[in-house]
């Protein structure tokens, strides 16, 4: 459960946007508050006697030695390919909504309509139903704060709505008892609510330090954006639009410790390093792993236990 909470939010692509678009405060407060999240709400579940999963120890193994070649080009391709993945639709999602509170709100909209603390209610009605993930969420969370919204109703929509999205609630219900996944949904909004007004009271205390609120992108030169621009926008269109080449799986089994394209990387990495296997793909939607070539079910459930996953196999 502390898992589910926090990873979303401390991935590295999220704090840099958030730097990058909201500045340092919000960048060093925003994973932080993931971070109290998911440990408080990790406990209390626990605590209230949360579904206890079996167990699965991971005996000790050896890793692989890999040249430094091929580490440089895992670097470039877990950053503009598998990144680029993960995140590029909604990171578009989140400009196109962005965009259109932008152009046909009014300034003040929210401020008007909504004034603190009415605006962290509102942050709850657009975040929680609203389909973004943590870097998605950003250009709409900018949007909001600039029509009106305080800084911490920004950061109750950037906690509430990744964390609140249809897959992980769905994941959540699926995974967890009714108990667990209701104590989730309102812990959620109480901790978001909680900490916005901590972030208020912050954020207000530092008026006098601009540099801690001034966005990270704000003081780059034109050239620099207009290259960085064109290259993120080649990045993510080519992961919109690339094939991925399909094949009949001779085997096929379920990951459900699968959650995002790190882990399709790594038990890509690890499974086709063994003996036999022609080819891999794992489904990061679908939780699944599919293999082709000669198939060693028993091997292959210990290599994604030495990957440090678990099969469906495991919590039967």
């Amino acid at each position: 459960m502390a898992f589910l909470v926090s990873t979303p939010t401390t991935g590295i692509d999220s704090i840099l946007a958030t730097y990058s678009l909201l500045g340092p405060l919000f960048a060093l407060f925003r994973p932080l508050a993931a971070i109290i999240s998911g440990v408080f709400l990790g406990w209390l579940d626990y605590l209230l006697g949360g579904k206890k999963e079996k167990q699965v120890l991971i005996s000790e193994h050896s890793h692989f030695k890999t040249k430094f070649n091929f580490k440089v080009k895992e670097v470039f391709r877990y950053g503009f390919y598998e990144v680029s993945q993960d995140i590029g639709k909604w990171l578009i999602l989140g400009v196109v909504i962005g965009g259109v509170i932008s152009v046909f709100l009014p300034k003040d909209f929210f401020s008007s309509y909504f004034p603190y603390p009415l605006d962290f209610l509102a942050s709850l009605i657009i975040g929680v139903p609203l389909y973004v993930c943590a870097t998605g969420s950003i250009p709409v969370a900018v949007s909001l704060m600039v029509k009106g919204f305080s800084p911490g109703a920004g950061l109750v929509f950037l906690i509430a709505g990744p964390a609140t999205n249809a897959i992980t609630l769905s994941f959540v219900r699926a995974k967890f008892k009714r108990r667990s996944f209701y104590l989730y949904l309102v812990s959620i909004i109480l901790i978001a609510l909680i900490l916005g007004v901590i972030f208020n009271f912050i954020w207000y205390s530092f008026k006098e330090n601009p540099d801690l609120l001034t966005p990270g992108a704000k003081g780059l030169p034109y050239p620099v954006k207009a290259v960085s621009g064109t290259v993120l926008f080649l990045v993510v269109v080519n992961s919109l639009f690339r094939k991925t080449s399909s094949f009949e799986p001779d085997y096929t089994i379920e990951v459900p410790d699968i959650h995002c394209q790190s882990c399709k990387l790594t038990l890509e990495g690890r499974l086709s390093k063994l003996k036999g296997i022609e080819r891999v793909s794992v489904d990061v939607g679908g939780k699944i792993v599919k293999l082709k070539g000669e198939i060693n079910k028993e091997k292959i459930l210990k290599a994604i236990k030495e990957a440090g996953y678990n099969s469906q196999e495991d919590y039967e």
